[in-house]
């Protein structure tokens, strides 16, 4: 059984998760700290808990969702994995940064690619990987079917979705990604968005504006 733990960080009000098993190892999934206070509240959690930290794993690499992991690589030694389409993005965080007032000078190390498949595994434990492109070029979220979950990144949210303004983004592939991958999966499937409060995929379905 796989189970989450949610963070809110840093100035974008970004959400970062912590995935773990009955094993207590744990994915980081999209770390956005940014003050040494966020660093020290996700690692006390951490090691109060006594997780094992095995990977961080992002559904994107815009700057909020990656301000957190050089202080976690550097903690505990373990790598960074995302989808290929978003390197672009991925190597452009300083400029980005500097354009929204962060200091990042380090463009985390990363490590193999996310793949969209299924079965990817944290001990006995499996999440699905989807393709989600549209917010960026390399957008993916993470479905467990077993928990009745998915973590959605900047793709879907609470009556809104993911902004499409930014380098890399379009609005029809995002729209198209929503309907095919997300609208695909069980109503009352829970969604854990990158910012903002969780919803339900047949909340949003009934609800969303940019759907009805």
């Amino acid at each position: 059984m796989l189970y989450l733990e949610p963070f809110t960080f840093n100035p974008f009000q970004e959400n970062t998760y912590v995935i773990y098993n009955d094993e207590k190892q744990c994915w980081i999934v999209d770390p956005g700290m940014y003050s040494q206070t966020e660093v020290s509240l996700l690692f006390n959690y951490i090691e109060s808990n006594s997780l094992k930290p095995e990977s961080i794993i992002n559904t994107h690499t815009h700057i909020d969702h990656i301000l957190g992991i050089n202080a976690i690589v550097a903690q505990y030694d373990i790598p960074f994995h995302f989808h290929e389409m978003d390197l672009p993005v991925l190597n452009n965080a300083p400029g980005s940064a500097a354009l929204f007032g962060f200091e990042f000078k380090d463009i985390p190390n990363y490590n193999d690619f996310l793949k969209e498949q299924k079965g990817y595994k944290l001990g006995d434990d499996t999440i699905e990987i989807k393709f989600t492109p549209g917010h960026s070029p390399g957008s993916v979220v993470f479905y467990n079917a077993e928990g009745n979950w998915v973590i959605g990144g900047d793709v879907l949210f609470a009556g809104s979705i993911g902004r499409t303004d930014l380098p890399g983004g379009n609005h029809e592939e995002l729209l198209t990604s929503i309907r095919n991958e997300l609208f695909s999966l069980p109503d009352n499937t829970v969604v854990y968005p990158g910012h903002g409060p969780s919803t339900t995929i047949g909340h949003e379905k009934q609800t969303n504006p940019f759907f009805i």
